[in-house]
């Protein structure tokens, strides 16, 4: 019973981390990576659909995207969704091909990145915390039930606190290296 609880809080804090994983991939650094486009959506014949899966995008250079929509007859609206997003991107198209170049980033935009690094890694931290109050709370409802001894409970409690300082630890290193990079010129 322990095990499983602790399995599913191990599981779950699991998916916190791989959460911040993919929200801090959004956030741009001054290089060019085709997941900043992920979160795009274009109009394909009526479907909001993401921008992954009308065209290929691909790094060009360190500064560079290309993007390349799978039908000619795309390239104008996938080139205006990129223009309408939160990024701040321009994007020029060549024929079938558009280049999205990277702007470099200024110091107060860093600055204004940083904070929203630390607020979604909060956000992680407090979400593997509410998992750990679940954890131990479903460990005080077995002791009600006299499934358990108060004993146990004390280990299971030491199990999933040791699960949550490791999770909040891979937290703080993905938080240290996406500053670290937010940072370099």
């Amino acid at each position: 019973m322990i095990d499983d609880i602790k399995k599913d809080a191990n599981t779950r804090m699991g998916k916190s981390v791989e959460s911040l994983v993919h929200e801090l991939a959004k956030v741009r650094t001054g290089r060019a990576h085709p997941s900043l486009l992920d979160h795009i959506r274009v109009d394909y014949y009526g479907s909001d659909v993401p921008i992954s899966q009308v065209a290929n995008i691909n790094v060009e250079d360190a500064r560079t995207l290309t993007v390349v929509p799978w039908e000619k007859s795309m390239v104008a609206v996938v080139e205006k969704a990129i223009l309408t997003s939160d990024l701040g991107l321009n994007p020029m198209s060549a024929g079938t091909v558009i280049r999205v170049p990277m702007p470099p980033l200024t110091e107060e935009r860093r600055k204004d990145l940083i904070r929203v690094v630390r607020h979604e890694a909060e956000g992680a931290k407090v979400a593997i915390r509410n998992i750990r109050r679940d954890a131990n709370h479903d460990l005080k409802d077995l002791v009600k039930e006299k499934m358990i001894s108060e004993d146990d409970e004390r280990r299971g409690q030491d199990v999933i606190q040791g699960l949550t300082d490791q999770h909040i630890g891979q937290v703080d290193e993905l938080l240290a290296e996406k500053e670290k990079d937010l940072m370099e010129i």
